[in-house]
């Protein structure tokens, strides 16, 4: 089987299950690179693996070469690219196509009802309802979006991003995750990292410490990232006194931040609906971190059940986020208990290896003309679940 992704660029989230692909296929594997890394990303050390990477292809370096292996291809994997020109010569040949999408109307379903924008969804996917053409949902809000255009129908797939995942020894991971303040009291370890963009709502975490700080309150909060909203938000800490208790650390590497989720007691993940994955998710809950998210976020859906592996607070409810906090922060079985849930959920299920088999047997069943979904987890039909939905979907299923 000659297996082809091509994607805009390849980065960390998507190198390890690449890797596996890589491990399985030898030469039959390629990932395609459309166009160079924002500069943005490379400056955040996400540019670093990329150059030995025995499988990469980059389009704008090597296009005949690359445009032959697209259509060639048994199947072709097509994410993350806005220019349809690259794929639309394989789907025209009718070939297995399967695409690999976030959300279509991210800023709001209601977006779905412009004439222009609905041509496009048929040019670009209604039409090829009958074809072999199959979508692979990265985010639980994607198949919603999709369903609207009447895409894909019966052919939409749970999937995300799998970043690399560590195995533990849990009793020593918690042990690393035991701080003490200046007094030898114990401290609760609170971890924000990402961009600090609005969607992303850093300034939760901050409004966080200043109302713990007031419910007395052992804790120190990091804030790893930077953006256009850093230096508004070491003003308010400034301004409410919480130097002592909050510490910016700006852009690190990945392995990095890592580091700081494997010594974090608990992640605060506080985007909105304009995150359509997040695989900081994945990441926190690989450390054990008693994570608090928002209902709005691609992977929450997927990744969290709420009082079981995690705490998911609705979106926009910051009341309802500073309580979860609040109450992690006094409990500390309970922070033990979704950490080790949370760990378990990515170890066993949400991992690159079980990704990338999942995926080759998913391909292989196309190639014999037989589907067959997982019953769960990644490649298992994607439910529709509408974005006003997605709380109570989180918290009960």
């Amino acid at each position: 089987m000659r297996l082809t992704i091509v994607s805009n660029y390849i980065n960390h989230h998507q190198i390890p299950m690449s890797d596996v692909l890589y491990q399985k296929l030898g030469a039959e594997f390629a990932f395609i690179q459309t166009s160079p890394m924002e500069e943005d990303r490379v400056k955040m050390g996400w540019g670093n693996e990329v150059s030995a990477i025995p499988y990469l292809r980059r389009y704008y370096e090597e296009e005949e070469r690359c445009a032959r292996l697209i259509l060639d291809s048994d199947v072709v994997i097509f994410g993350g690219v806005e220019d349809e020109r690259y794929i639309k010569p394989r789907l025209n040949a009718g070939k297995i196509v399967i695409r690999a999408s976030e959300r279509l109307y991210r800023e709001g379903q209601w977006k779905s009802i412009s004439p222009r924008g609905r041509k496009k969804k048929y040019e670009d996917h209604t039409q090829y309802a009958d074809a072999p053409v199959y979508l692979l949902c990265h985010g639980a809000y994607v198949a919603s979006d999709f369903n609207i255009v009447h895409a894909y129908p019966d052919k939409k797939y749970i999937w995300g991003y799998f970043p690399a995942v560590n195995t533990y020894n849990l009793d020593s991971l918690f042990f690393r995750k035991l701080h003490f303040d200046r007094n030898g009291s114990s401290e609760v370890r609170i971890l924000w990292a990402g961009r600090f963009l609005k969607l992303k709502h850093p300034e939760y975490a901050i409004k966080a410490a200043k109302y713990l700080e007031r419910q007395h309150i052992s804790f120190h909060l990091d804030m790893v990232g930077g953006g256009e909203l850093e230096e508004p938000l070491k003003i308010l800490a400034a301004d409410w006194h919480l130097e002592q208790r909050v510490t910016f650390h700006g852009f690190l590497p990945p392995q990095a931040v890592r580091r700081f989720m494997e010594e974090a007691d608990i992640f605060l993940f506080t985007s909105n609906y304009l995150e359509g994955w997040g695989a900081v998710l994945n990441e926190s809950m690989n450390s054990a971190c008693a994570v608090v998210a928002g209902s709005g976020i691609g992977a929450v859906p997927f990744l969290l059940k709420h009082e079981q592996n995690g705490l998911v607070y609705k979106n926009g409810h910051f009341r309802e986020f500073r309580e979860q906090v609040l109450r992690l922060c006094r409990d500390s079985k309970l922070r033990r208990q979704l950490g080790t849930n949370a760990y378990q959920t990515i170890v066993d299920e949400w991992n690159p290896k079980e990704a990338a088999d999942r995926l080759y047997r998913f391909c292989e069943g196309l190639l014999r003309g037989t589907v067959k979904p997982e019953k769960e987890g990644p490649l298992s039909p994607a439910p529709l679940i509408a974005p006003k939905e997605g709380y109570a979907y989180t918290r009960n299923r």
